[in-house]
């Protein structure tokens, strides 16, 4: 299988596949269903041209009918097949999405098997939050295959698929990807159809969502694509928690000649949150508190703003070398300010209700602002070499981030209402129970909290020279081996004040990382295959956390810090993949063992820059199951299962060997089934499942009570269920409703260290979208 694909492209493509590639703006050649007509017989096979009228008729995006798998990665650097490529990789479509009801990337991958949500030290460190494989991914995350630094909020209006590699990738993606990464795929303007869409939706708890998506055709050489967003709501079971979302994507392709083609596209984002950081542990319970009040302040606010520009250059040096180059600029800003909340007692002197028990609030706050530019540079190059098939790609990229992370001052313009003890002593305190144990009256203005911006804390700053080179090639028929060596040179500074003085943080590196797999063909249409990869990791590098070791900022002091060695993660896989049911459907399943040695640790309060430098070690290992594309004609399936063990192999501190890592799910599930009995009507639900994670600090071991044997903080499992029907109403409306969370179940999808706060996910909602297109 493997052994014949890299060699030439398919002659012939289902009607799915050839609207998939339209829809994606995809320049891969397309062929009708229909036999080419070849003005030599004799000539290297060739494609026919897809008739125009054929293209302007097909049905895009889940109207007709829906795509719920892709055969080719988004990254042109992997040049094979998915189901050739050794590793998982999943491929989450822009029907899928859509039908599920989700719209931020958060969300869409919180679902998702094998991959949870961490908090930050400060509430929710500016944005979105992964954990793959039980280690971090907030700065492993890629948009078109460029990494998109920062934390920030990511929305999936201009969103063609979203693509979640599992396993080290550093040979990709540099620095980091201990676990994995994710990278979105973006909507591009195509010359080759007219196609334009209105989505309108209203629900429950105020949802609204109006999205716009308009491809124009100018002429055989030149395009326009359109995206816009304008959505608000409140967070469902939760009245007064709001997010709104406004945005707008504009892209361009310009076909110069047959060769050289141009691709641009300006992206901007606003989002304005009221943010809630959920419910709170009880240690005594074990679990946390149901039910919890709406504490948020009335100005509470997480604030993005997003603006990115890029261009992508392709040129087709000849008929076996083509060069393609992507560039992009970038600015973000994040700013919040949040409140928390923690179960304690009124102080002995507190004059209304001394010693009571009660619950009180705390701030949280922080701003960042990121400057960017990335430039990637590929050259690919389709050869024989002693007889044997090669596609190789040569790649070198720069990359420029500077991070600027700082605080906002904060008055009060209220006294508190009781006194609590703290770590000074006594103090005053903003209790939401009053003295006789009822919930206090205006709990929102409680506060009445006013800022300013404040001064930055930590200035980061990476600058990366980055060089690789791979190779796919066929030994024979049946075998192909994957080769990636890349090796990363930065120049890293970082100026951070806080507890322990101001320190500047100055030091350079390279770094290798290395990818080899084999690929087996078994059966036509079933491989085997190996596959060792590395990653790894800088003494702080993750841009928003400074000098604090324990969350993967900067250990050690500044000359610490310059000796420490890169974490290093090495994974072992042997996986096996089908094309089943007339190539229609993709099964995998995959064996796995994860090791990353010389972790950074943290000692003391975990506040302190003080760290052990390179005495942790920990493993994750376990299996996954992987279903996408048809089932038949008429069901369609996207399924995935993750059943892992995480273990600390080595720690300065004894007691951590043998536990398991934190915000770590064992078991988790990802099922979305979609059945259309006939042209006008589809129906299908999702069902996702998340076992029972404990809290702690970031790829250490979670929190546990050597006295009684028990983890301090548990998030329990959960199971969450959705449902969807599309009506074709006519050939241009089409209607769809969405319930998500039909049980209404309670649950919670993270949790702080300390239990102080517990990410609550989103209660029952109601959700009816109109969609016309013209």
């Amino acid at each position: 299988m493997s052994g014949s694909r890299i060699k030439s492209l398919p002659l012939s493509m289902g009607a799915q596949t050839i609207a998939a590639a339209l829809a994606f703006g995809s320049h891969t050649i397309i062929a009708a269903e229909q036999e080419p007509e070849c003005a030599d017989e004799g000539a290297k096979p060739c494609v026919a041209e897809p008739e125009k009228s054929a293209m302007e008729h097909i049905e895009i995006h889940g109207v007709r009918n829906s795509v719920y798998r892709f055969d080719r990665s988004g990254d042109p650097r992997r040049v094979a097949d998915l189901v050739d490529t050794p590793q998982t990789i999943s491929v989450l479509t822009l029907d899928q999405i859509q039908e599920s009801g989700k719209t931020d990337l958060e969300d869409i991958l919180s679902a998702q098997s094998g991959v949870t949500l961490g908090t930050g030290e400060n509430g929710n460190a500016f944005g979105d939050r992964y954990i793959i494989r039980g280690h971090e991914a907030r700065s492993d995350v890629f948009v078109d295959g460029l990494r998109d630094p920062g934390m920030t909020t990511r929305e999936s209006f201009a969103t063609e698929r979203v693509e979640i590699t599992k396993g080290p990738s550093s040979t990709f993606a540099g620095r980091g990807s201990s676990g994995g990464a994710v990278n979105s795929i973006t909507k591009k303007a195509s010359i080759e159809y007219n196609f334009g869409r209105v989505d309108l939706a209203a629900g429950t708890d105020d949802h609204s969502r109006f999205t716009v998506d308009y491809n124009l055709s100018l002429s055989d050489a030149v395009a326009l694509r359109i995206n816009g967003l304008s959505s608000a709501q409140d967070k469902p079971g939760r009245d007064g928690i709001e997010r709104e979302r406004d945005g707008v994507q504009l892209s361009g392709v310009f076909q110069a000649s047959e060769k050289l083609s141009f691709v641009a596209d300006a992206y901007y984002l606003d989002a304005h949150d009221k943010p809630d950081l959920g419910s709170v542990f009880d240690r005594e319970a074990r679990e946390p508190i149901e039910d919890i009040l709406v504490y948020a302040q009335d100005n509470d606010f997480l604030d993005s703003e997003v603006t990115t520009f890029t261009l992508r250059t392709e040129y087709q040096l000849s008929d076996s070398v083509r060069l393609f180059n992507a560039t992009r600029t970038g600015q973000t800003e994040n700013g919040y300010i949040t409140t928390g909340l923690r179960s304690t007692s009124r102080a002995d002197e507190d004059p209304q209700a001394p010693g009571a028990a009660t619950m009180t609030l705390s701030t949280h706050q922080g701003w960042q602002e990121v400057e960017y530019t990335t430039s990637q540079f590929n050259l690919f190059w389709d050869t024989e070499v002693f007889g044997r098939a090669h596609k190789l790609v040569f790649g070198l990229e720069y990359t420029d981030e500077s991070v600027d992370n700082g605080v906002f001052d904060i008055a009060y313009g209220n006294e508190g209402n009781c006194l609590t003890n703290g770590r000074g002593g006594v103090s005053s305190s903003y209790c939401v129970i009053d003295a006789s144990g009822n919930q206090v009256s205006n709990v929102g203005g409680l506060m009445d909290r006013s800022f300013s911006r404040g001064d930055a804390d930590a200035l980061y700053k990476i600058e990366t020279v980055s060089a690789y080179v791979m190779d796919t090639v066929a030994l024979t028929e049946q075998l192909d081996v994957f080769f990636g060596l890349r090796q990363d040179s930065f120049d890293y500074s970082n100026a951070t004040s806080g507890r322990g003085g101001d320190q500047f943080y100055s030091f350079s590196d390279s770094m290798f990382n290395g990818h080899l797999g084999l690929v087996y063909d078994v059966a036509e249409n079933g491989n085997v295959y190996a596959t060792y990869s590395t990653a790894t990791n800088i003494n702080g590098g993750e841009s928003d956390l400074g000098a604090n070791c324990g969350y993967g900022g900067l250990c050690g002091d500044p000359e610490q810090a310059a000796q420490a060695d890169p974490e290093l993660v090495e994974n072992l896989e042997l996986g096996t993949k089908w094309m089943l049911f007339g190539d229609k459907l993709m099964a995998t399943a995959a064996l796995f063992r994860m090791t990353k040695s010389d972790v950074m640790e943290s000692v003391g309060d975990s506040y302190s820059t003080l760290g052990t430098l390179n005495t942790g070690e920990n493993r994750v290992q376990g299996i996954e199951f992987g279903l996408s594309g048809n089932i038949t004609d008429k069901l369609s399936v996207q399924a995935s299962a993750s059943l892992m063990d995480s273990e600390v192999l080595d720690s300065y501190n004894q007691d951590n060997i043998g536990l398991a890592l934190s915000n770590f799910a064992d078991n988790s599930y990802y099922l979305q089934l979609r059945y259309q009995p006939n042209e006008r009507f589809a129906f299908g639900g999702d069902y996702s499942y998340q076992g029972q994670m404990f809290g702690g600090q970031p790829d250490t071991a979670a929190g546990y009570n050597q006295e009684t044997g028990e983890y301090t903080i548990v998030v329990p499992s959960y199971q969450v269920v959705g449902l969807f029907a599309n009506f074709n109403a006519t050939e241009k409306l089409t209607l769809r409703a969405n319930i998500g969370n039909l049980l209404d179940e309670e649950y919670w999808t993270a949790a702080y260290r300390s239990g102080s706060f517990m990410y609550l996910g989103d209660g029952r909602n109601v959700r009816a979208t109109v969609t016309y297109e013209f």
